[in-house]
Order: C-alpha cells, then structure tokens, then sequence
C-alpha cells in the first residue's frame, strides 16, 4: 500500500467519524480505520466525495497507508479499549512517529501512556477535543499536550480544522504530557458548573414567576444578546422552547430529572481535592447531578421532610428577571475563576507552564463553553498573566460587584422559599470566604491543636506553636 495519507483516524464512531471528515475536507489525505469494516465502508460511501480517504481493513494496512512521521489519531473510548488501540499500534510503529488520543481521557492514563511511547521514540499526544459531533465536524476547540517537537508537525493540521474566532484558530500548544487532557477535564467541570447554574436559574424563574418553559426561553433568549451571550445559553433557550410531539406539552416538562454524568466533572472535583483548590461551583454541580439520580433518597424525603417556606410573590417581574441575570452572570464568573485557578495550580504541580490566557482564547468558538466572556478572561490574563484571582482583575471585579446585590437577593430569597440553589449560593459564599480578611479558620486550627497537637501559627510572630491544652495550657514553640 502506498504510504500517502497525511493523517490517520482510528475509531468511526460519531467522533472519530467528524473527525475524519473534518481534515478531508481541509485537503488532507486521511486514512480510516475502524474495528469493524462495515463503519469504515459507511464512511466512505455517504462521505467520500467530500475529500481523499484512504479505507482500510487491517491495522497493518491503516499503518502502511501513513507518510512518515505517521499521524494516528485515536477516538474510541477511554480506558481499556484506548491501550488495546494503542497495545495494537506499537508494533507497527516507528522512532518519531505521534500518536494522538483525541478521547476524554483521564489525564493520569495520559502521562502513563506518554512516558511508555517516549521510551520506544514514539510522541503521544494526549488532546482534548470539545465541541460534540458538530464541533468535530464543522470546528472544534483543540487542546493538544505532549511535546513541543510533536505539535510542529501536528499542530499545523489541528489549527486548520479548528474553530476560527476572529482568524485565530480554536487551538493551541497546552503542555507536556498530561497537560491537553487535564485542561479538557477542568473545561468539562466549567460546563458542569455552567450547566447547572443555567438550570437553577431556569428553576427560580420557573418557581418565582410561575412562567411557562417557553416564556423562559424567551427570557434566556434576551439573555443571549448580552453579557450572558452563549452557547449554553442559546441551547438551552432552543430547548426550552420545544414542543414534545407526542405530548403537546414543553419538552423539558416531560424529560425525567435525573442528569447523568460520565466522570470528568467528578475527575475534576477529585483533582481540586488532590491540589487542595476550592473549586465549590464545580463540586456542587457535580453532586447536584448525583442528588437529581439518587431515587430513594428523593422519594423519602418528598414524603417526609417538611419546607417550612415561604410563599413566592413577586411583586416586579422585571426586577426580578434581572436579578436572576446578574447572580447568573456573577456566579458564571466565579465558576471560571476557580477553574483557572485549578489549572494554575496543576501547572505548578507539573511543571506544565499553561498559559491560561491562551486556554481562554482557545474556547471562544467550537467547545460547549464558549461564550463572549472568554473574551475578557483572555484580556485579564493579557493584564497580568500571573493573575492570582481571575476575580480580582479590575474588569470582573467591576462586574460581579455590578451585581452582587441582585445575588444576594436571589440567593437569600431561593432560601426562604425553599427552592434549592446549590451552586448560586456556595459560589456566593466562595465570593465572600476569598474576599474576607479574616476567616473563621482560626477556630478550626485551633481545635485540631487542641485534639491533636497539630500545632498553629500566629498572627504577631513568626513561628510554629502548640498548646498544652491537657497541662497548664502553657504554649511552646515547635
């Protein structure tokens, strides 16, 4: 077989299958593969004519079909079946050539699976891609790791296919190794605290005004003409809208509200806890998707636990409406903020040196979490690129502070009337722990002294001490 195809893709699923077509239709010769021939077959008769595929049935054959250094994009699922690919590929594989894992892999299985193929002179590329099957199709956002040697020969190809916002490709070099999956990962939790966010506010209009799915879709549909402009929120304005055929009634009425998860949101929960970053707007998010499936639960408690709420009037819907877009926008920024936070942090524990205002720049246009606000995050970080609160920069403090009576508004009255707001209210309380200039901290280390002698430091003097709370509570440096 001729060695002519410039990039492969092994894995036809709908991804895999986007994917494949994206770089075809971008003038690049792409050989397909996938486990079964029947996907690769398919692939070829509804879309072969919009670019150069070269089909094969054997992985040998796939491999032979690639100029070197062989480009091998991988889309299957992650775990097991990824290292079975990969357990497949290497033997038939040489010094130099890139291996590309384009699933949501755990980041950790990324610098296990780099550090294996750099051993045998191979590049693995772990890279988040973010943008559903339309994304891989018509542009996605690109989140490339491994090493800067790899990204001159692939990166030139991932940009072409990528997103484009205002000229600038959705893709950039993120960091060694783990670095493109880490970053997916917390791009997936931002979207699990954005997700719910939306949801709440949707539910406190819905409560407060008694307004019908559609009304509220019009509301997030105003809302999409301003600060909030996105693609959350532009979707979800097309879906609260819609009409179940076989009903007559709102679709989202009629959807069961139990919402699934596939691990990155927890991943990231996990990782914030790792590194000891108060990620709390993506936490409670991710809980909130596991309270909404624990069945049991809900149903004992709707049977048993009482409100002991208030009943909602509001007297100015207007008032209240914006209320709602200003604690959604401020609560949206927190959300961000912790999540560049995270990736700061993972940075330094890595030695990744990300360059957050380029992740920001990168999700503009094609991921899930576009929105206009990446905008400004992106110039935040052009200010000060070593910016140790996204909050603090003089544009979001500006913003949140624009708002911050509306949220504790709607906040205050979501309480009282007992319509649950887990991720408003614990990004509110994150807004006022990372403000305050003292913390009730003190407290707590002074009880672990006191059951554990674990020791305290002082406001007055440099130093560590401990208590002799048991004696005669004399303290003594450590």
């Amino acid at each position: 077989m001729t060695a002519r195809a410039q990039i492969g893709v092994t894995g036809l699923a709908v991804m895999g299958r986007n994917l494949a077509r994206n770089f075809a239709r971008h003038g690049y010769t792409v050989a397909v593969h996938n486990r079964s021939y029947a996907k690769t077959q398919s692939l070829i008769d509804e879309a072969g004519h919009e670019g150069d595929f070269v089909p094969s049935e054997s992985m040998a054959d796939f491999v032979a079909s690639l100029a070197r250094p062989r480009k091998v994009v991988i889309m299957v699922k992650a775990g097991a079946a990824t290292d079975a690919v990969i357990d497949e590929l290497l033997p038939l594989l040489e010094t130099g050539d890139i291996v590309v894992d384009a699933g949501n892999a755990h980041f950790p299985d990324t610098i296990r699976r780099e550090e294996a193929l750099a051993a045998r002179g191979l590049h693995f590329v772990g890279t988040g891609v973010s943008g559903g099957e339309e994304g891989a199709l018509n542009g996605p956002s690109i989140m490339p790791g491994g090493t800067r040697e790899s990204y001159e020969s692939l990166g030139p190809i991932l940009e072409a296919i990528s997103a484009k916002v205002d000229g600038t490709p959705c893709c950039t070099y993120v960091g060694p190794n783990g670095a493109g999956h880490f970053v997916k990962m917390v791009h997936n939790g931002i979207e699990y605290a954005d997700m719910q966010l939306i949801a709440e506010a949707y539910d406190l209009l819905k409560q407060g005004l008694g307004a019908s799915a559609a009304e509220i879709g019009e509301i997030f549909s105003e809302w999409n003409s301003g600060d909030l402009e996105s693609f959350l929120i532009e979707i979800t304005a097309d879906v609260l809208q819609h009409v179940d055929a076989a009903t007559g009634q709102a679709f989202v009425d009629i959807v069961l509200d139990q919402a699934e998860q596939k691990g990155t949101g927890r991943w990231t929960v996990q990782n914030g806890l790792d590194l000891g970053v108060p990620i709390t707007g993506i936490a409670e998010a991710t809980f909130a998707r596991a309270l909404s499936g624990s069945v049991p639960q809900r149903e004992a408690g709707a049977a048993a636990l009482p409100a002991a709420a208030g009943t909602w009037e509001v007297a100015d819907r207007d008032a209240f409406v914006e209320d709602v877009r200003l604690a959604l926008y401020a609560s949206k920024v927190v959300a961000y903020s912790q999540g560049f936070d995270q990736i700061a942090a993972a940075s330094a524990e890595y030695g990744w040196d990300v360059d957050r205002g380029a992740m920001a720049r990168i999700w503009r246009g094609g991921c899930i979490i576009r929105a206009r606000f990446l905008n400004r995050i992106t110039e935040a970080y052009e200010r000060d690129a070593a910016l140790p609160l996204l909050l603090a920069d003089e544009y979001f403090t500006g913003a949140v502070a624009n708002g911050l009576p509306a949220w504790r508004r709607v906040v205050s009255r979501a309480a009282l009337n007992g319509v649950p707001t887990p991720a408003f209210s614990s990004s509110l309380a994150y807004y006022d722990g990372v403000r305050a200039q003292r913390l009730p901290a003190a407290l707590i280390q002074a009880q672990r002294d006191f059951f554990g002698a674990h020791t305290y430091r002082r406001t007055d003097r440099d130093g560590v001490f401990h208590t002799e709370w048991s004696g005669d509570r004399t303290e003594q440096e450590a």
